[in-house]
């Protein structure tokens, strides 16, 4: 993500092209459950987006839905403002502590959803997503991660999952089939290792959290169970015990070893994928452009990460962003509206086509695939069913503390064995969760 000061840009009635919807369902015009006494029908609505690495696609496509939406709205514009994503943090925390300074709609990381809502920073917005026409056909995980005991905060705007990069030149040399379970997945990792010493089999990272939760969840365990209205770590079941160990087994001097992988994180990863140091790695639809951009183009290949039983897909944590309405607006319907046509279909589907981002909607997803075969693996892997972190406050507090990092770097280290490192880890995790109420 660039880390160079964002511009804050005024945009201008710039007419949306001529495929653009009209918005589908109006918000209803009440303001009881704003922080704000007003909905003004005019003005400016300030709203905050992420910078991404090439920023300008991403510009092009929201100018043209705020030109759009400006010429339906007399009196009406909409400034925008990209910030980074490494300081939403400060900028949130101090948009919620002085509503003045706040935007009266932003960008989020779907994980931060819980701790945003506790805050009091987001509009409750269910009844408007209910009467939104294209609401319906929102697959259930990003549905999921815009609701907090049973409301919805937002819109999911895009969607992201990780699947198996591997080498089809290495495969054929070798002779080597597509992994088709776990068991087999590290089978074949530790063939590559043997016969080509100066790759990776597997690139794993100690500190790649998303890229070792398949493992749980594939094993059946959990992350954290719903426990009397919050939650109670799972990170130390059996199922999930034995799912850690099949992650921190791959940190090994005949796949990867330690002394190089404990410390990797996911960037990490599938760098050395990309710069063709490694036979297989898991990365996401979000890590193509680098993939394509480094030595291994032209020799690769992608499939869904292998369950524990053949055929099976292991359940890939679904990662992506939301936008939201901020409960301290003075342009409740304004704000609503806008937000459905940035996370409308025809939206969606044109960042897509200027950024890869996979559609939140199936149907939009498969056209998706069907124009770019890439994202084939990665629509399957959606299809299979995906994993969400617990919609908690605390899961941001356990995130920041690298509170699962830490039991696998302690368990590749042997510092620790596995049950008294998920132990310990399910420990930390109650805390947590026992402080965010």
């Amino acid at each position: 993500m660039n880390t160079r000061k964002p511009a804050v840009r005024v945009l201008g009635a710039t007419a949306l092209a001529a495929a653009a919807l009209i918005v589908s369902a109006c918000a209803p015009q009440t303001t009881g459950d704003s922080s704000s006494d007003k909905d003004e029908k005019t003005g400016t609505l300030r709203v905050w987006l992420f910078q991404e690495v090439g920023n300008k696609p991403k510009e092009k496509v929201v100018d043209a839905v705020v030109g759009d939406f400006e010429k339906q709205h007399e009196g009406t514009k909409v400034d925008v403002e990209y910030i980074p994503v490494e300081t939403r943090a400060q900028r949130v925390k101090a948009a919620f502590n002085d509503p003045k300074s706040a935007p009266d709609l932003m960008e989020y990381g779907n994980t931060d959803t819980a701790g945003y809502v506790k805050d009091g920073g987001l509009l409750d917005v269910t009844e408007d997503f209910a009467a939104w026409d294209e609401a319906k056909d929102t697959d259930p995980t990003a549905r999921q991660s815009v609701t907090v005991d049973g409301k919805v905060y937002g819109a999911p705007f895009y969607v992201g999952v990780r699947a198996l990069y591997y080498r089809t030149d290495v495969f054929e040399e070798l002779g080597l089939e597509v992994p088709k379970t776990m068991d087999e997945l590290a089978t074949t990792a530790r063939k590559i290792r043997a016969e080509k010493p100066e790759l990776y089999g597997l690139v794993v990272g100690g500190a790649y959290t998303y890229g070792a939760m398949p493992f749980v969840w594939a094993n059946g365990g959990e992350l954290a169970e719903g426990k009397g209205g919050s939650y109670a770590s799972a990170i130390d079941s059996a199922a999930a015990r034995k799912g850690v160990k099949a992650y921190t087994s791959l940190f090994s001097d005949d796949n990867c070893p330690a002394a190089k992988c404990a410390g990797m994180g996911g960037n990490d990863t599938v760098t050395a994928f990309a710069a063709g140091k490694a036979g297989m790695a898991i990365g996401g639809d979000f890590s193509h452009a680098a993939v394509e951009a480094g030595k291994v183009k032209g020799k690769y290949a992608v499939v869904p990460l292998p369950g524990v039983k053949s055929g099976s897909v292991a359940p890939a944590f679904a990662g992506g962003n939301n936008i939201g309405v901020l409960k301290s607006t003075s342009h409740r319907t304004l704000a609503v509206q806008l937000m459905e046509r940035l996370a409308a279909k025809d939206t969606q589907e044109s960042m897509f086509e200027a950024m890869g981002f996979l559609p939140t909607f199936a149907d939009v997803r498969r056209e998706a695939a069907a124009k770019k075969p890439y994202v084939k693996p990665f629509v399957e892997t959606l299809a299979a069913g995906t994993k969400f972190v617990p919609a908690s406050p605390a899961w941001a507090q356990i995130d920041a503390s690298l509170v699962l990092p830490t039991m696998f770097q302690e368990v590749i280290s042997g510092k620790k064995d596995v049950a008294g490192a998920s132990r310990d880890a399910a420990k930390k995790m109650d805390a947590a969760f026992g402080s965010a109420g």
